[in-house]
């Protein structure tokens, strides 16, 4: 028996491998909860002040299965404050502040595919450019640039291999990697859609590699869209994509196409079909300033034999309704 626990993880490996080499970034299933994890020109982009927490659970019940985890934050630089001023004992006025055109944001991740882990930072910068308004909020042409660092590690610990293995002896098991991604992306309050690619130096700077071997990681590529349709007072019906691809295009491309309704904004459901992979159900709600969702994959491949599906948890918290600042757009 413990002889199976120690391979197990090393069989999971071998059959996910073409998985693998799509997945080699974390993948969410509640992209539009929080798009900023996958393109950093999201940052600051509702106006709000956001902390989020998203907890992913792949493939309940297999050794080694993916484990992401995911805290993140966001804001947008405001140019002046909110000005009250007196113009008499009975007289108050509230000039509004001017939004600005800067969104920071960054995000702490630990993500865990079998023998391999990731864990990282990232730091980005988004600049947003006002094109105009649609029923009275603003539209915006965002652009993204964020710089991630992170360990890689390979854990082999418990792992039962041929000690003269060439590519495990051949490379050093834990480097450190810098890299960038970038982003852009197109808001009205009906329609966004956006594109992200990552590792744009394709992991070719290392720190604390002592190997002479040279590799380099896929670039990824993330296009998504949505648009909001009003069907009945208070109630919203929201199609979305996202379409996944990397270096490998024509062998990793993999798209989500979704469709939530939403009820006065507070509470919403939806169902995604991840190509050749996946049916998710997601489930939400909001109570004042705090955002709770919950989606399950039902796995569509041969892995649902061995596993109770997977599970994800987001939970955010939303400031800024106050003094300081005001909403352009409800990206929720």
């Amino acid at each position: 028996m413990r002889f199976l626990r120690s391979i197990l993880p090393v069989i999971f490996l071998c059959c996910i491998f073409e998985t693998a080499v799509a997945q080699q970034v974390p993948m969410y299933s509640q992209y539009i909860m929080n798009g900023f994890l996958i393109n950093p020109s999201y940052a600051g982009r509702d106006g709000y002040t956001t902390v989020n927490l998203t907890v992913r659970d792949q493939w309940v019940g297999m050794a080694g299965a993916p484990t992401t985890y995911a805290l993140s934050f966001q804001t947008r630089l405001l140019k002046d404050s909110y000005i009250s001023k007196s113009t008499s004992v009975r007289k108050k006025f509230v000039k509004p502040t001017r939004g600005g055109n800067v969104g920071l944001g960054g995000y702490l991740f630990n993500d865990n595919n079998g023998i391999m882990h990731r864990t990282g930072i990232q730091a980005a910068y988004a600049y947003h450019i006002s094109m105009g308004r649609t029923d009275g909020t603003p539209n915006y042409l965002s652009f993204g640039l964020a710089m991630t660092a992170y360990q890689f590690v390979v854990n082999t610990n418990g792992v039962i291999f041929d000690p003269a293995d060439p590519l495990l002896n051949s490379y050093q098991r834990s480097v450190f990697i810098p890299d960038f991604n970038f982003g852009a992306s197109y808001t009205t309050s009906k329609y966004y859609f956006g594109f992200a690619m990552t590792n744009l130096l394709r992991g070719s700077l290392f720190v604390s590699d002592s190997s002479s071997n040279k590799r380099t990681e896929l670039g990824n590529y993330f296009l998504t869209g949505g648009m909001k349709f009003p069907v009945a007072p208070d109630w919203v019906i929201e199609p979305s994509t996202l379409i996944k691809s990397s270096d490998m295009l024509f062998k990793s491309i993999q798209a989500d196409l979704t469709t939530r309704v939403y009820y006065k904004e507070d509470y919403w459901a939806g169902v995604s079909w991840r190509t050749s992979d996946a049916i998710i159900v997601m489930l939400g709600l909001r109570y004042d300033r705090y955002y709770f969702a919950y989606a399950y994959d039902i796995t569509l491949t041969d892995i649902r034999k061995q596993s109770f599906g997977t599970h994800e948890l987001t939970l955010a918290v939303k400031f800024g309704e106050s003094a300081r600042r005001y909403r352009w757009i409800n990206a929720y």
